[in-house]
């Protein structure tokens, strides 16, 4: 063997450089576009509580007087004679804010959903926005999906999995080398110019910002709609999310009254005898794949809520076979409302309707402590409540996600919460577009500028086994990646002098 040459060590370490610096660019190259997008709903969507009512002040917001509130049954009553003749109530917002309008969601015979607002204290109907179309929704559709439906929510999974790439080989391509001063690596130089000032500015941001990226898409994976939807699931049976056996041994239907809960429907009497509410039939409820026998049911994510706890999304909401009694009478929403405030839940929840004559009301209280959320199904003849799940049901796994959700939404510790989070999506931006400007000036003219490849040296081995490990972890960004390192390789070998 040839003892080795003093150069080839750092030959080794340029190649290693020059290797992360292509899987970084690579990376970067997929992942700011969304990046940006990510930040800038994301950012939106954290100051909702504030937003909205300056949108919507005429429908959301009203004058608190010295008056009793209207009965939920009297305004649920009025907002039902304004909607179209079929509409079916799905949803009610009971709300802890006196300055706040009462909101019911209705869905329209033509599948539309929307929300009816109404002064709580004389019970005019102040008008509807669409559920889907109102700007928060859409800010929030973005952020998750891009708009395009699954795609748009794979592609936005895809993006959030590359970014632990980019913050990777980021932080490694940072680390100091050789002499250096921290002040130097840790503060943009301004002393420099062109393309060196914005490499420095670069890094200089991408370092300080590198934990909150990681917070950030730690925190945000979990409601993501393949991995995320898998990963719950996976918690939720081997009892680190929420454990199935929460309720114990209860069984979760609403009996309804003068009928065998052991029993079908009675004869001549099937889904036609659905329970009515405030003159507008409840129907079964939109989503609900009916007929498909290898559906156990559904779960607390199939609810028209618009926000439920993820510790309890994969849960299963109570159900009994179809069929009802003639003389079958569900209880009042007051009484439903009464219920709920003697187990501690006076305001401040949203309740999802019975679906069906053998539904329950669902309670989802999802606050900004997550150690106070809370779910309660209700039996809706009896009153009796089948379901009681707190945080404290929650497995490690769950408990962990429910205070990343808070932090990651900013909703934890209020506006200092809402600010940390706005200044981490908006430096994420930045690093976006000063990764852009450092591409535009080395650019070469008509090619992509990608950094030359260069074989991967042996000390690269743990990075090797890093990214198989995150490429199993999820798989569909390890499908990504090999399907660029083939690219790579195939146009690699074409460039290759002959």
């Amino acid at each position: 063997m040839h003892p080795a040459s003093p150069a080839r060590p750092a030959n080794a370490a340029h190649a290693a450089y020059r290797t992360l610096w292509r899987w970084h660019f690579y990376a970067a190259l997929f992942v700011m576009p969304f990046l940006v997008i990510l930040a800038v709903t994301g950012t939106l969507y954290c100051f909702q509580p504030q937003i909205e009512p300056l949108l919507y002040p005429h429908r959301l917001v009203v004058a608190p007087v010295n008056a009793p509130r209207l009965s939920e049954d009297e305004l649920l009553a009025r907002a039902a004679a304004a909607v179209p003749p079929g509409s079916r109530a799905t949803t009610a917002t009971i709300e802890a804010d006196p300055a706040r309008s009462a909101e019911f969601v209705f869905r329209y015979p033509d599948g539309d959903k929307y929300s009816v607002y109404l002064n709580p204290y004389t019970g005019v109907v102040l008008g509807t926005l669409s559920v889907d179309r109102r700007f928060m929704q859409v800010d929030r559709m973005i952020h998750r999906k891009l708009l395009l439906g699954k795609p748009g929510e794979l592609i936005m999974e895809l993006a959030a999995c590359w970014t632990l790439v980019l913050i990777g080989t980021g932080v490694a391509l940072w680390w100091p080398r050789g002499a250096f001063t921290w002040r130097g690596v840790l503060w943009p130089r301004f002393d420099l110019g062109g393309r060196l000032f914005w490499k420095s500015l670069h890094a200089a941001l991408g370092i300080w910002l590198a934990a909150g990226a990681l917070a950030f898409v730690v925190t945000g994976l979990p409601w993501s709609g393949s991995w995320g939807k898998h990963f719950k699931s996976l918690a939720t049976q081997v009892d680190l999310g929420s454990p199935p056996g929460v309720w114990g041994g209860t069984t979760l239907r609403s009996v309804i009254p003068g009928q065998d809960k052991h029993s079908g429907p009675p004869a001549g009497q099937g889904s036609a005898g659905a329970s009515a509410h405030a003159g507008h039939g409840m129907g079964d409820m939109p989503g609900m794949a009916m007929g498909d026998s290898d559906m156990p049911g559904m779960v607390m994510d199939d609810l028209p809520l618009p926000q439920t706890a993820w510790a309890v999304g994969a849960t299963h909401v109570p159900e009994s076979p179809e069929g009802g009694s003639a003389a079958a009478r569900p209880l009042s929403l007051n009484r439903v409302l009464a219920i709920a405030g003697a187990h501690g839940l006076t305001a401040g929840y949203d309740l999802a309707l019975p679906a069906s004559p053998s539904g329950v009301y669902t309670v989802s209280y999802f606050p900004a402590d997550p150690k106070r959320e809370r779910v309660l199904h209700i039996d809706q003849y009896s009153g009796k409540v089948l379901g009681d799940i707190r945080y404290r049901d929650y497995g490690a796994v769950s408990k962990a996600v429910s205070y990343g959700t808070a932090l990651h939404m900013g909703r934890y510790f209020g506006l200092a919460n809402q600010l940390i989070c706005t200044l981490i999506s908006l430096g994420l931006a930045s690093i976006a577009v000063t990764g852009f400007v450092m591409w535009w000036k080395r650019r070469p003219p008509r090619a992509l500028g990608a950094p030359a490849r260069l074989p991967t040296p042996a000390t690269m081995r743990r990075w090797k086994i890093g990214l198989t490990t995150l490429g199993v972890i999820f798989p569909l960004m390890g499908g990504t990646m090999l399907a660029v390192w083939a690219l790579d390789s195939v146009i690699a070998r074409f460039r290759m002098p002959s």
